[in-house]
């Protein structure tokens, strides 16, 4: 029996729940209202969180936001709602809000209409992800405002060993200059170590900061043996100043504790999304399917007991697997048999059919939302009329850049798990929106839809996943975003 493992490697502080894309999307409704909502959280905690929403049905006269503290001792006593400000597009509304904690805050929207008025949450992860560089402008004026005091206190000290036992209108003697001088050098001496300690305090105030307020996943190790992988979660001291809040308990998330997926890299060429069993608080075991040799990035999603998101981050070297055939809702796609991809490539072959993007606009730009919409056809490329939901939902897509510095699991309604919206409506007060949770009605429909904004320009690899007569299927697409 071979053995092989690797440990984790600590990855970059801006990842959360969708490592490198701390944006929040949410397509959902407020009564007669539809929504798509876009959430900009702050990169320092306390910070300002930049709102935009987009009516898509409905007429809307005014939306007012108040953010709520999940599971905080302040959640009974909001501060006051802020007015969204409409923009010259009747159908786009902006606005800000302060997010004064790391945690998961419920931003609770209230839409005014012709309607009536109706409410929706939608939960943001907040948490410092960098600290904020000090402008040059400023930084110059605050180094030249040192360097005059610092010559100033220099100055005064000269004067005082000088003159400062003279009376008034006599002249200094060479003794008296010689005492102003050893002043000055002694003064001079004491300033800049008080600087050079000031210095050391600062940055050793900065490196602790570092680990005490700027968020981390949490280590993950990852071990294989005998077709399975063991997957050890551990807390970092991030996590470990924040019991009260960061405990081990889980929350099933369409299901399931931990959503695992598997990238070979550097091609990208295999992909698995697996759920493994809890053995134990913190351990995770999962048996592999038929798995090619090779170096994985292992991307692994949980949802805290207080909603919090997180996607920790390892990489793990496997042989050749001959596990068995996939179970449950585990699933995986093979792309070395495709034709190669393209940037411009919208159809994507499946096992019986093929999925077609549905792509517009053709070029596509950082920063910007956009409905990315998918059909399935037949072998005779017409549209099917048997898609099943997936995990509850109409389909599920994984959104990789080529470098691996972003990965976010999306799902119909956006890149909020179903988990925190859940629980920031169970502990607000909201009514649930179940048709934010699942397939529409039960339409029959061959199309699943999902919205996004790409955070970093780039290259990268869709996984649109779906359901169809108790198999999951896998459609790959490339892109090349544009800043």
């Amino acid at each position: 029996m071979r053995i092989w493992a690797l440990i984790l490697v600590l990855v970059a502080s801006n990842a959360f729940a969708h490592v490198g894309s701390p944006d929040v999307y949410l397509e959902s409704a407020a009564g007669p209202y539809h929504l798509l909502i876009t959430v900009n959280p702050p990169a320092m905690i306390p910070g300002v969180a930049e709102v935009h929403i987009r009516v898509t049905s409905g007429t809307v006269d005014s939306i007012t936001i108040t953010p709520i503290y999940v599971n905080g001792k302040d959640q009974g006593l909001p501060p006051a709602a802020d007015s969204m400000q409409p923009s010259a597009d009747p159908h786009w509304f902006a606005g800000n809000v302060w997010l004064m904690e790391s945690g998961v805050w419920e931003l609770h929207a209230e839409v005014a209409g012709p309607q009536g008025i109706a409410k929706v949450g939608i939960p943001v992860p907040a948490y410092a992800r960098r600290t904020l560089p000090m402008p040059r402008s400023l930084g110059a004026l605050l180094f030249a405002l040192m360097l005059a005091l610092a010559f100033g206190i220099v100055s005064i000290a000269g004067a005082a060993g000088r003159e400062g036992v003279l009376p008034p209108a006599v002249t200094p003697s060479s003794r008296n200059l010689r005492l102003g001088r050893i002043a000055m050098a002694i003064t001079g001496a004491l300033v800049v170590a008080i600087l050079t300690l000031g210095n050391w305090w600062w940055n050793a105030k900065a490196a602790d900061l570092k680990h005490t307020m700027l968020y981390n996943p949490p280590p993950l190790e990852v071990l294989y043996q005998a077709d399975q992988v063991t997957l050890r979660l551990e807390e970092d001291f991030w996590h470990k100043t924040r019991k009260d809040q960061w405990s081990m308990s889980l929350v099933p998330d369409h299901g399931y504790l931990m959503h695992l997926f598997l990238v070979r890299v550097p091609a990208m060429d295999r992909f698995y999304h697996l759920h493994p069993e809890q053995i134990r608080e913190g351990l995770f075991k999962a048996k592999l399917p038929r798995v090619s040799s090779g170096t994985y990035k292992v991307f692994a999603d949980i949802v805290r007991g207080t909603g919090f998101p997180e996607t920790m981050v390892s990489e793990i070297h496997l042989p050749d697997v001959n596990g068995g055939p996939y179970s449950g809702d585990d699933s995986g796609v093979n792309t070395s048999g495709f034709e190669p991809l393209a940037h411009f490539q919208t159809v994507s072959p499946l096992a019986d059919g093929r999925m077609v993007w549905d792509r517009n606009p053709t070029s596509l730009k950082t920063g910007q939302v956009y409905w990315f919409r998918f059909h399935v056809e037949d072998a005779r490329n017409r549209p099917v009329e048997d898609l099943e939901p997936y995990m509850g939902m109409e389909g599920h897509a994984e959104f990789v850049k080529s470098d691996l510095s972003v990965f976010a699991h999306i799902h119909p309604a956006g890149s909020v798990p179903m988990a925190s919206l859940m629980i920031g409506q169970r502990d607000s007060g909201l009514p649930m929106d179940h048709a934010s949770m699942g397939p529409r009605a039960n339409v029959r429909t061959s199309e699943v839809s999902f919205p996004y904004g790409f955070p970093q320009p780039g290259d990268y690899r869709l996984f649109i996943q779906v359901k169809r007569r108790g198999h999951v299927e896998t459609g790959v697409f490339d892109v090349c975003v544009e800043n």
